[in-house]
């Protein structure tokens, strides 16, 4: 069964479906495990392109759903080990180091941002990995802060499968149909890059604005 022109009648082979569906061709359950295992390394890859996909061929036979589930989820779980560890060895001292020199920051900052990753890790991890574009990225801080790896692990594959459950189970239900979900996720990511892009604005016109306010001078006076 040639799993790209079923996939992708309009663009048989091109693209990052086109290259995505050739893997899932030739290797099965793993070539869908790989493509999302690299998709959480370069979050320019899509999971909304490559899950549904991996539904789709599910739902033509070329993959078992059981196999398209069990393989995206831990390729999700491997990608995000290795983030983790990349936080491990990036360490708390380097991020202060780095968080010392960038301006209109504090070192307040970046303590009261550990203080919450330590009281609310676990459900940043677990719900992070439900979110566009920081399903990826909230693996480093788990490993810069050292959340433990069985905590981490087991956060990650819970996130990992009801997000890969919903999007491989829409490619499966949506048939030829199945690229519809990237329209509908694009618009999510979208909408979080500009909150991000707007809290950032905010964080730093805050931040111009107390700089450029006068010092309040001491009010004690001697008493002759």
């Amino acid at each position: 069964m040639d799993l790209v022109t079923l996939a992708l009648p309009q663009e048989p082979a091109g693209g990052i479906a086109g290259w995505a569906a050739d893997l899932v061709d030739a290797m099965g359950g793993p070539g869908a495990g790989l493509a999302i295992a690299l998709e959480n390394l370069f979050p320019p890859l899509p999971s909304e392109v490559i899950l549904p996909l991996t539904g789709f061929a599910a739902g033509q036979g070329v993959i078992s759903l059981a196999s398209a589930l069990f393989w995206t989820t831990l390729g999700s779980v491997v990608g995000a080990a290795v983030l983790y560890w990349i936080g491990v060895l990036f360490g708390r001292e380097r991020m202060h180091a780095i968080w010392a020199k960038l301006p209109l920051v504090k070192g307040s900052d970046l303590e009261r941002t550990e203080r919450w990753f330590a009281q609310h890790g676990t459900k940043a991890v677990l719900l992070g990995r439900m979110v566009p574009i920081f399903r990826s990225l909230i693996s480093i801080p788990a490993g810069v802060e050292r959340m433990p790896l069985p905590v981490f692990l087991s956060l990650t594959t819970l996130g990992s499968l009801v997000w890969n459950s919903v999007l491989v189970m829409a490619g499966y239900w949506l048939g030829d149909q199945w690229d519809a979900v990237e329209t509908y996720v694009g618009f999510l990511s979208k909408a979080v890059l500009v909150l991000v892009l707007v809290a950032i604005a905010v964080y730093v016109v805050v931040r111009v604005r107390s700089r450029k306010q006068p010092q309040p001078q001491s009010q004690h006076r001697r008493t002759s």
